[in-house]
């Protein structure tokens, strides 16, 4: 490679096209969490092996492994960023054509997407205050949307009425079916 090709690329700070190692991030938060509540967890006395801390902890260390394979992958290789571009006869905006030629001539060789890390981690936040004051299937709900809002997904009353319907299935098979205790919140005449 010539000194000229090197000057060429574009200089990048640290920060930019590293969104994906916040994935990781959240992800051994998660298993942190999991390991600080089968820290704390209260067995009663008589309770039979493997016990309830079992499953949590497979868990946490699924979670580990997976955060440091996403990291591992993520800095070997990280993803460059493609531009959307569309033929003549896609149905889409000016708008979105004037957008899509702006970010091809953004020199950049990844990218990374604040606004659907903060819709996700946002809704994990949510989803953790409310859960205790909403309840199980308001604050999931809340939480299952806020990651299609993520994923990109624009159809907030679908999404809305998905993620309740999801949320009280997972409530009347957790609660009802097997008799774990979620919380029901407003809902359930709580508070």
């Amino acid at each position: 490679m010539t000194a000229t090709a090197v000057s060429d690329q574009p200089k990048t700070r640290w920060r930019e096209g590293h969104s994906g190692l916040i994935m990781a991030a959240i992800m051994a938060g998660f298993a942190t969490y999991l390991i600080i509540g089968v820290a704390v967890m209260e067995i009663p006395e008589g309770t039979d092996p493997p016990g309830p801390e079992v499953f949590p902890t497979i868990i946490a260390i699924a979670g580990y492994v997976i955060a440091v394979l996403l990291a591992i992958s993520w800095l070997r290789t990280p993803t460059p960023a493609t531009p959307a571009t569309y033929a003549e006869d896609d149905d889409v905006s000016d708008e979105e054509r004037r957008e899509a030629e702006e970010a091809a001539k953004v020199p950049y060789r990844a990218f990374s997407d604040w606004t659907s890390i903060a819709w996700a981690f946002g809704g994990f936040v949510a989803f953790a205050a409310l859960l205790e004051f909403a309840g199980w299937i308001v604050a999931a709900a809340l939480l299952f949307w806020c990651v299609a809002r993520a994923m990109g997904s624009r159809r907030p009353l679908f999404d809305l009425t998905l993620a309740l319907t999801v949320s009280s299935l997972v409530y009347l098979a957790f609660d009802v079916a097997l008799g774990l205790n979620l919380p029901s919140g407003i809902i359930g005449g709580g508070l």
